[in-house]
């Protein structure tokens, strides 16, 4: 029940806050999803990928592999955001080709064990955070 509090407490504050930060490109729906993908950001990646998400995280000098640039995906990708690569490597249950060890979490396990199991419904819940995360690094590609 704490958990449902302190993640309807995020969402809310997502809702009303972030997307006041956000261009008008997209709808009110969109900029919902964008600015929970931005708490996730904040919350478990940008210790690593920086606030800004340009790969100068404060962990960044400990870890063997830098953290990529974020912002820089669809640019490296010939234009095109490689969205669903992106969600399978930060879900975790594919390997990330080229970088070595895994260093990054598996966030997709992480977030299904917080959402209290393997069932559907948590299994959704997952889904449904990872999503939002990739949706916020879509928005965010260099222009």
């Amino acid at each position: 029940m704490r958990r449902f509090r302190i993640l309807l407490v995020l969402v809310t504050l997502a809702v009303t806050v972030a997307p006041l930060a956000l261009d008008s490109r997209s709808s009110a729906q969109e900029l919902e999803v964008i600015a929970g993908g931005e708490l996730e950001f904040q919350n478990y990646c940008a210790v690593c990928h920086g606030v800004d998400a340009k790969g100068d995280g404060i962990m960044k000098r400990f870890l063997t592999v830098p953290p990529a640039d974020l912002t820089s995906l669809a640019k490296n990708n010939g234009g095109a955001f490689p969205f669903w690569q992106i969600y399978r490597a930060i879900d975790g249950r594919e390997e990330v080709r080229g970088h070595g060890s895994r260093e990054m979490p598996v966030w997709g396990d992480r977030f299904r064990a917080q959402a209290g199991g393997d069932d559907a419904g948590a299994r959704s819940q997952a889904s449904g955070r990872l999503l939002s995360l990739v949706f916020y690094l879509q928005y965010i590609q260099q222009r």
